[in-house]
């Protein structure tokens, strides 16, 4: 492995404060020039976060209405979610959802299946996680694994493979004739980013639980992986439900423009409220608040 020069630390540094909450990156001091860096370019950079989250909080604001059109029209969406480990999916899905209700906006992110669910019907497993009328439902990967993962790494056989190939395209066809939307997005990231982005789940750790053996495998199997992507993009991309690919090598702009799209893939408008009252709280003379038992309080420590 190549030693690590200073301008992957500034990207592994850049990528670690990417992890936190858009809030409290916002109060940050801006300590990625390393000492080094030109005014100018911290400048650059300040005013670049500084649009992303303008552009972030304004997006963030059409998906609620969005999710209002959703619960109003009892529209069905599921949404799914595919690319390489750390290419940015999760974070893609935690703005969608940060200020969405999650009774309407939820997240379905499967584990491996156990004994039982690898004897039944390969999509049995998700399809209990389809949404119902006014709901939308976001796959952190998907059934999609078969034509990733578990080619790649020998979890299914050759007729497996085939198998899901051959059903896939039905199995969509039927959902979007039973009334659900399907947007499919794969997010694609660079060899050299992905490198990166492993480093800094190395050296962080609020991030290392993200590293399994699996994901250094995958890490290892680069080339495997992009031809089983192609194959998976060439058989699976049908008019009814085709593939959108997000650049995810810039993780801000990915998430900007996944989300700017999604929007687009629906008609929605705004729907009209009433006007919110707050009532005045009724009072009862005789009332009196007990006293809550001492030993019954969360210690203040802060």
């Amino acid at each position: 492995m190549k030693p690590i020069d200073e301008d992957m630390i500034r990207r592994i540094q850049n990528d670690l404060i990417d992890g936190y909450d858009e809030e409290l990156e916002m109060e940050m001091e801006d300590h990625t020039d390393l000492g080094e860096a030109s005014a100018k370019r911290i400048a650059a950079d300040k005013a670049y976060r500084s649009l992303y989250f303008r552009e972030l909080f304004r997006l963030q604001g059409e998906l609620v209405k969005l999710q209002d059109w959703v619960v109003t029209t009892g529209h069905k969406v599921v949404i799914l979610f595919e690319g390489r480990d750390a290419a940015g999916k999760g974070g893609a899905i935690k703005r969608i959802t940060q200020r969405l209700n999650p009774r309407v906006c939820r997240v379905a992110a499967l584990p491996a299946p156990n004994d039982r669910e690898q004897t039944q019907w390969y999509f049995q497993r998700y399809v209990e996680h389809l949404p119902a009328a006014g709901e939308m439902v976001l796959f952190d990967r998907s059934w999609y694994n078969r034509a990733g993962v578990e080619r790649v790494m020998g979890f299914c056989s050759d007729e497996q493979y085939e198998e899901f190939f051959r059903t896939v395209p039905e199995f969509e066809k039927m959902l979007v004739r039973s009334g659900i939307q399907l947007i499919k997005y794969w997010f694609s990231i660079s060899d050299e980013e992905q490198h990166v982005r492993f480093l800094g789940r190395i050296h962080d750790p609020l991030k290392q639980w993200k590293l399994s053996p699996m994901d250094l495998e995958s890490r290892r199997r680069w080339e495997q992986y992009t031809r089983a992507k192609e194959i998976m993009l060439e058989r699976t991309h049908i008019p009814e439900a085709r593939w959108w690919v997000v650049q995810a090598v810039d993780k801000k702009k990915a998430r900007l423009n996944c989300i700017h799209h999604l929007l687009q893939q629906m008609p929605y408008t705004d729907v009209p409220h009433p006007e919110v009252v707050l009532p005045n709280r009724e009072r009862s003379k005789g009332y009196r608040r007990n006293p809550i038992a001492a030993d019954l309080i969360v210690p203040e420590v802060y």
